[in-house]
């Protein structure tokens, strides 16, 4: 006879609390902060009923493991409203491309100029990527200095992350704003 399949139990994320708690004994410290000492676990969530609260695991790895009585759901709820609040602040970098060609004009290049400052000053990194085009591939020296100049207009507020090399037919080279 074969037995039924049973699946293992679902994994809950956060700390053991309550009848979770399956040790004999653990460390509690009460809702007010004060240690009570090594007790057993069935007194302390006889005292966490009392008080209303709920027995949390705070330390599991210690030996005994350490418990807290608090609401659960309320540090639950801060916890996330805590994390909510981090990601909030938390700024993505973003890495924004400008592409030039080597015999640019000068107009075009102003605007990719500011442009590239905008970029900068909204805290972004700016690839500067040159495409060569047919007999361009021979005056890659054109290029080069095309990106010097780049380099050394920016260079009060930015660094160079990634020096100017060439990736097949283009020229590429990262910026990044100095915080």
């Amino acid at each position: 006879m074969r037995r039924p399949f049973r699946a293992p139990p679902p994994s809950k994320d956060g700390p053991r609390t309550n009848l979770e708690i399956r040790v004999r004994e653990i460390q509690l410290i009460d809702h007010e902060g004060s240690n009570h000492g090594v007790i057993l676990t069935e007194d302390a969530m006889g005292i966490a009923m009392e008080a209303g609260l709920d027995l949390v695991e705070i330390q599991p790895n210690a030996q005994p493991p350490v418990c807290k009585i608090m609401d659960y759901g309320r540090h639950k709820y801060q916890s996330q409203k805590k994390a909510a609040e981090a990601r909030k602040r938390q700024k993505t970098v973003e890495i924004k491309e400008i592409k030039m060609r080597p015999n640019i004009d000068t107009h075009d290049y102003e605007v990719k100029m500011r442009n590239m400052m905008r970029f900068f000053n909204d805290g972004d990194k700016v690839k500067v990527t040159l495409r060569f085009r047919g007999r361009e591939m021979a005056h890659q020296d054109l290029g080069m200095k095309l990106l010097h100049k780049v380099r050394d207009e920016t260079a009060e507020f930015t660094k160079v992350e990634s020096t100017p090399r060439l990736e097949g037919r283009q020229m590429v080279m990262v910026l990044a704003p100095i915080k």
